[in-house]
């Protein structure tokens, strides 16, 4: 591609920087190896394969996915072991079914008696052994079936005995989200693996394979210290991180690798308010900060470098403006910020931001050279 300056790009557009990334993978698998478990890559945050291939360490490695649209998309790229990690509904199977035939070694999740006969009922009439984990609820944040649930018990027959082969249990901490010290999702990280080896001891005593036991959360996975019987970790976004994250205490603001470049496009001086090009459709509705302690608006406003401002947010959003302002209560004097003014707006859900996109500008930390532009997908 043609080299790039940030000035030549049209705004608003997604920047990744990819030192971060780099560190940050580097960091969770030297984590994950030093407590003896794999990592399966969630891939629903970044939606590139220029991404994903910088995290995965083969094309052999296992992915998460969210959507059988990723499924399709990261089959095409050469990644067949794949996860996907919704729950399964009767009018996905063909779809699932000819993914499977076309080389995916693609995996169900479900957390019912009653999904579990749809599934075995389409596995014996396709001849396809599907394989099939089973949800577990650890913490009431969403969707699985209780450890102790003699139903538990009832859909892995039903799965053994109809067809599936029965892989393992699954679970998601996605109650880490709201938690509000270190030491707090230390303790769900315990809670989330007590759950699945609890279903799995389960399955086992009822003579049930469960050679499968599978974690997941980005908050769990950076601060677990003990994964003793484990088998999997499934995380995806701390590949980038987020204000979210950073609130979480999980990640700092120097970790963040993603950002939405932004230009000023006017003024509100009485009012205080510097208008940018980017509202919430390009920072997305997302407001995940404002239930931590620190309220990060729409998002953490930075200059082109990628260095926050104190204190500056953009409290407020509209389609394709963003009002841009020092947080309640603020000390720091609202900078001098010309029309043209180039800025970075951290991001409080990279997922949500992520999915405003068609594409990764990506630049290297300290440099104001855009390098690549990586393709990024959406939809279903």
């Amino acid at each position: 591609m043609q080299v790039m300056k940030l000035d030549q790009l049209e705004t608003p557009c997604l920047l990744l920087d990819e030192s971060r990334l780099e560190r940050n993978v580097a960091r969770m698998r030297a984590h994950l190896d030093s407590l003896g478990v794999n990592l399966r890559l969630h891939v629903k945050t970044a939606k590139s394969i220029d991404v994903v291939r910088r995290v995965l360490r083969s094309p052999q490695d296992p992915i998460t996915v969210s959507t059988l649209k990723e499924a399709e998309y990261f089959l095409a790229n050469g990644v067949q072991n794949i996860l996907y990690a919704v729950g399964m509904t009767p009018n996905k199977l063909e779809h699932v079914t000819d993914l499977r035939r076309r080389g995916a070694g693609l995996a169900l999740i479900l957390d019912s008696v009653e999904a579990a006969h749809a599934v075995a009922a389409h596995a014996r009439s396709r001849a396809d052994r599907i394989p099939v984990l089973i949800e577990i609820d650890c913490d009431g944040h969403r969707s699985g079936m209780l450890p102790g649930d003699p139903a538990l018990i009832e859909a892995g027959r039903v799965l053994a005995d109809g067809g599936c082969e029965l892989r393992g249990v699954m679970t998601h901490a996605g109650g880490s989200y709201n938690c509000t010290t270190v030491a707090a999702i230390k303790a769900m990280a315990l809670q989330e693996r007590d759950a699945v080896l609890n279903a799995a001891k389960a399955l086992r005593t009822a003579e049930l394979p469960c050679p499968v036991v599978s974690v997941g959360s980005t908050p769990t996975a950076t601060c677990a210290g003990n994964l003793t019987g484990v088998t999997e970790v499934r995380a995806g976004v701390f590949v980038f991180f987020d204000l979210v994250m950073a609130g979480l205490q999980v990640c700092t603001l120097d970790d963040i690798a993603l950002s939405v470049l932004a230009s000023v496009i006017g003024h509100q001086r009485e009012k205080g308010w510097i208008i940018v090009d980017a509202g919430w459709m390009a920072m997305s509705r997302d407001r995940g900060s404002a239930k931590q302690k620190i309220d990060q608006g729409y998002g953490l406003v930075c200059n082109a470098q990628g260095e926050p401002y104190p204190d500056l947010i953009m409290t407020d959003a509209n389609q394709e403006h963003g009002v841009i302002a020092l947080r309640q209560g603020a000390r720091a004097a609202l900078p001098d910020l010309p029309l043209g003014t180039l800025l970075r707006i951290l991001p409080n859900h990279a997922c949500a931001t992520g999915a405003q996109h068609q594409a990764y500008q990506v630049v290297r930390e300290g440099s104001d050279t855009v390098g690549a532009t990586w393709p990024r997908f959406a939809g279903w």
